[in-house]
């Protein structure tokens, strides 16, 4: 009797009375290593040539060699060859090579994206994205220094995102 691999991370179960459970064990263990706080080196379609134990790897789009039919799966470098682990939706990994986070969400890695809201000393300061705010325009009394500022406040709000573009 299988038992079934575990429905999110495809780790191997032990079965009532399976010989050599050590194997299946350090499987799990092995594939856990390798999702939980994952960071990879870089994103690649085809396999290093000298990985060393323990180092990982976003597979790319058209994988070859070794890592072929594992698309967008973490490939993760062993005593005992590669082990993959397909993504989970919403599993966030640390990208070595990029400086940033990639977020799988409905079967693509987004990179470098943030999602969800910032919140500083319990306040929030960034959220959803707002409508755009119209710049001031006319007006006998408008000061045009005051209108210089204003027009530059929103015009870095919006090269941040915190505002819509026009």
């Amino acid at each position: 009797m299988t038992a079934s691999p575990t429905p999110r991370l495809a780790l191997p179960l032990l079965a009532p009375g399976q010989a050599q459970k050590e194997m299946t064990h350090n499987e799990a263990l092995v594939r856990i290593d390798i999702a939980v706080q994952a960071s990879v080196v870089a994103e690649l379609a085809v396999p290093p040539a000298a990985p060393t134990p323990g180092q990982c790897w976003l597979v790319g789009s058209a994988p070859q060699g070794a890592w072929s039919g594992n698309t967008a799966a973490i490939a993760g470098w062993t005593d005992g060859g590669w082990r993959f682990v397909a993504p989970a939706e919403g599993m966030r990994i640390w990208i070595v090579a990029e400086g940033a986070f990639a977020l799988f969400s409905q079967g693509v890695w987004y990179h470098g994206r943030t999602y969800g809201r910032l919140f500083i000393g319990g306040d929030q300061v960034v959220g959803p994205r707002e409508p755009n705010v119209a710049e001031p325009a006319g007006g006998v009394t408008v000061d045009a220094e005051a209108r210089a500022a204003i027009t530059a406040v929103l015009q870095t709000l919006r090269r941040h995102g915190l505002i819509e573009q026009d």
